[in-house]
């Protein structure tokens, strides 16, 4: 026989390890698996989001022209616009944290810098989305 055929333990390859397997304990929350899906869902909420927002706002009854602070404060006094506005905002700022958050453990190198670029991405989703928020539901119509 050659050595093409020779099995690889003969040939000084070694056969690939099996992974470790955790005896007991508990198994890991498959949050890799959850924050895949919420990107899948959050991305088709997202579509009919802005799409929508994007065809009310600057499409329909005059385009972008009629868009002023009085149309604002029209739409945000009702509690549907808000929440539509508040929805876009939480599932887009978390959806690209999420991107981020991924983009940051694929490529960092040192724990150390993964772990302060992911703190200034948390606190910054927290600001965010805190100021937005309180934006949307404190906005006074009458300060002009």
């Amino acid at each position: 026989m050659t050595a093409a055929f020779d099995p690889p333990a003969t040939r000084g390859i070694e056969a690939p390890r099996a992974p470790k397997r955790r005896v007991g304990g508990r198994r890991g929350t498959n949050f890799e698996m959850y924050a895949w899906l919420f990107m899948r869902s959050s991305g088709i909420a997202l579509v009919i989001l802005v799409l929508g927002h994007l065809l009310i706002m600057n499409v329909l009854d005059g385009g972008v022209h009629r868009i002023n602070w009085g149309f604002v404060a029209g739409r945000w006094s009702s509690p549907f616009w808000q929440i539509w506005d508040l929805v876009m905002l939480w599932l887009a700022e978390i959806h690209g944290a999420n991107g981020l958050r991924v983009i940051i453990n694929d490529y960092t190198r040192r724990d150390g810098t993964r772990f302060w670029l992911q703190l200034m991405l948390a606190a910054s989703v927290v600001l965010v989305m805190s100021v937005g928020t309180l934006v949307i539901f404190t906005f006074d119509p009458t300060m002009s």
